[in-house]
């Protein structure tokens, strides 16, 4: 990775963390409602995966999902409006936080039900075997959705029909608020998933280097036909699961002592030692991403609902 492509790594991950900060700020003030679930702490973890990604390649992921559309080149103006609820959205403001879609970035939903993306993962490997191109599919969920049964299940036919999806599991270690000790007899995730025919793997989520080594090779792995792979990341979530949980169940010894590891102390740290980039350079980049998320705000803030006839072609009539 050169200097410019690393700066690059940097922005993205200074862009996703001021946006969710941002939206902490606005939805405390009553701008958006509904669930918000925050990525804060995790920046490293996406933008590490989506790396080797092509853009013809497919995402999913789960509610946490602002960040993976950001990632993929979503206007931030866009994704604000749709946790407007605003008509500008990606989704017309009918999704919401945890329902973002983007066609053109071939992110093809958050979903809240846990797990959800698994099976869809599942579908879209075999769209892409049956028209025989190299794409691959990204599957992101978090640690809790490795006991749901819809998970085991898509894992066995992806790993049973060798598959191109790289499955990437976001162990921030207390899925809502339950540990990952208190809730999986098999704390160690790659090993749970080692009996469904795919290679695993452990990696350090907080490090986006990290990240992309072992991704690049997972994602080569699938474009080359060669199956599914799955991919444990070790993060943590800075904030509670979601805007309305107060993160009781841990201690402050411990969110400090992740809060030392931040992925974005860490990996401007590994930038300045590899090139040389002074303070000046990263202020430039801060600043610059202040000003797109404060025109995403703009754009959000002068939007404004559907009408209900303009909401109503796609509102499903079944049974009315």
């Amino acid at each position: 990775m050169n200097r410019q492509e690393a700066l690059g790594a940097y922005r993205q991950m200074r862009l996703a963390r001021s946006f969710e900060l941002k939206v902490a700020e606005l939805y405390q003030k009553g701008r958006m409602g509904g669930f918000c679930h925050l990525y804060t702490g995790e920046e490293a973890v996406a933008a590490g995966a989506l790396w080797p990604l092509r853009k013809d390649d497919y995402v999913l992921g789960s509610y946490r999902d602002h960040v993976y559309l950001l990632l993929r080149g979503t206007d931030p103006g866009v994704v604000m409006a749709e946790l407007y609820g605003h008509s500008d959205g990606c989704c017309k403001g009918l999704g919401g936080s945890m329902h973002l879609c983007d066609r053109e970035a071939n992110f093809l939903g958050g979903y809240a039900i846990v797990a959800g993306e698994c099976p869809i993962a599942v579908g879209l490997g075999r769209a892409i075997r049956y028209r025989q191109t190299d794409q691959v599919v990204m599957c992101f969920f978090g640690d809790g959705a490795t006991n749901q049964g819809a998970y085991h299940e898509a894992l066995n036919m992806a790993g049973l029909w060798q598959l191109p999806i790289v499955f990437v599991c976001e162990n921030n270690q207390y899925a809502i608020g339950t540990s990952l000790q208190r809730s999986s007899a098999e704390p160690d995730l790659a090993k749970k998933a080692s009996g469904y025919g795919m290679e695993t793997h452990r990696v350090d989520g907080m490090d986006f280097f990290k990240m992309v080594a072992v991704t690049e090779r997972a994602v080569e792995r699938a474009r080359r036909g060669k199956g599914p792979s799955f991919v444990e990341a070790r993060c943590y979530r800075y904030r509670g699961h979601s805007m309305s949980d107060p993160a009781k169940y841990r201690s402050k010894e411990e969110v400090a002592f992740w809060k030392e590891r931040d992925v974005l102390v860490k990996i401007k740290a590994q930038i300045q030692h590899d090139f040389e980039v002074p303070d000046g350079e990263f202020e430039e980049i801060d600043g610059t991403v202040r000003g797109d998320v404060e025109r995403a705000v703009q754009m959000a803030e002068a939007g404004r609902e559907l009408t209900l006839d303009e909401a109503r072609p796609y509102v499903s009539q079944a049974g009315c």
